[in-house]
């Protein structure tokens, strides 16, 4: 193979790799936010007493028609009013099989930061979003973080998920 065919052929690796990997944090604003609800949200996992998460369980994934992301699943995200910042992130092992997305304007990122919102601490703000995949399942590490504190959540985007 010819220096100039390699170099060819990491200039195209390389694209695919950053292509793939999801953009640098954003800050999702309290205005994105679809609406209020009580905190705790009823059926949603409390991480860190700030933000409810979906069951580990997510059925229904839809095909997009995307590459490389070409699978979808909605869940929705509550976090308590009057809190810190909320970091969301997908483990780095996993940036180029999984993304996220909560908030209007995201994009598909790898890790977001939702504002810290103000409201009484039985309010929950909801922010739609997601989940995307490359395969049709998969079992994807979030890490949320408020502070100091941190915590890795699992979910089964498609498939349960051996805890």
């Amino acid at each position: 193979m010819s220096v100039r065919v390699a170099l060819a052929v990491l200039v195209v690796l390389a694209a695919g790799t950053a292509s793939t990997r999801a953009s640098s944090a954003r800050t999702v604003p309290c205005g994105e936010m679809i609406g209020t609800v009580r905190f705790p949200y009823a059926g949603y996992r409390t991480v860190l007493g700030t933000v409810s998460v979906p069951r580990p369980y997510l059925a229904r994934v839809v095909a997009t028609r995307d590459r490389p992301w070409a699978y979808w699943r909605k869940a929705g995200l509550v976090v308590r009013a009057g809190r810190a910042p909320v970091t969301v992130s997908v483990a780095p092992a996993w940036r180029d099989r999984a993304a996220i997305t909560w908030g209007n304007n995201t994009g598909v990122v790898a890790s977001l930061r939702i504002a810290g919102c103000p409201g009484a601490r039985t309010v929950g703000l909801a922010y739609a979003g997601g989940f995307y995949i490359r395969s049709r399942s998969a079992c994807v590490p979030l890490t949320f973080r408020v502070g100091r504190r941190s915590a890795t959540v699992r979910f089964g985007v498609g498939r349960r998920c051996v805890s």
